[in-house]
C-alpha cells in the first residue's frame, strides 16, 4: 500500500486521498491545541511559508488521545490554530493516532518509521517527514520542534 491510497476526513468531514498531495515532500503531525509543544504552531507555520512554494506541505491531525489536550470541536481548533499563530496549512478531522480507532494514515507511517513493531505514537506533535515519492523518510519526537527540520525539508525538496 502507498499513503497516496489512504484516505483520510477534512476538517468538513469529508473523505479525500492523499493521493491529492502526490510529489510532493510532507510534513505529518499529529497536534494538539492545549500542550506544552502547542507553541510549535508557530515553528510548523515558519516552515510552511518558507517551502510551500517549492511543493511542500504540513498535514495537522489534532488528536485528543493524550491528557484531553485537543478539547473542543475542529472548528474550535481551527480558529485557535489560526487566531493565536496564524496558521494556513491543511487541517484535518480530529483522528486517533493509537489503539483500536487507530488512522489507517498512522497505522501506516509507523510501520514506515516505527522503530519497533508497533511502536506507538507516545504524544503530541510526533512528526513523519515524507518525501515527493511518498516514502517516509523521518520520525521525530515531540521535543524535537520544527526548526530542527528545515534542513531535512531543504534537502528533500
Amino acid at each position: 500500500m502507498s499513503i497516496y491510497e489512504i484516505k483520510v476526513k477534512t476538517m468538513n468531514g469529508q473523505e479525500t486521498s492523499l493521493g491529492e498531495y502526490k510529489g510532493k515532500v510532507l510534513l505529518i503531525v499529529n497536534t494538539a491545541t492545549g500542550c506544552g509543544f502547542t507553541p510549535q504552531y508557530k515553528g510548523l507555520q515558519s516552515l510552511y511559508e518558507k517551502y510551500k512554494d517549492q511543493g511542500f506541505e504540513i498535514l495537522d491531525f489534532p488528536c485528543n488521545q493524550f491528557a484531553g489536550q485537543a478539547p473542543g470541536n475542529i472548528d474550535e481548533i481551527h480558529s485557535f490554530c489560526t487566531l493565536r499563530y496564524g496558521t494556513t496549512f491543511p487541517r484535518f478531522a480530529k483522528i486517533d493516532v493509537n489503539g483500536t480507532n487507530e488512522s489507517p494514515l498512522y497505522s501506516f507511517l509507523k510501520r514506515q518509521k516505527g522503530g519497533l513493531i508497533g511502536e506507538k505514537i507516545k504524544w503530541n506533535f510526533t512528526k513523519f517527514l515524507v518525501d515527493r515519492n511518498g516514502n517516509v523518510v523521518g520520525r521525530y519526537a515531540p521535543t524535537e520542534t520544527p526548526n530542527i527540520l528545515d534542513k531535512k525539508i531543504s534537502d528533500i525538496l
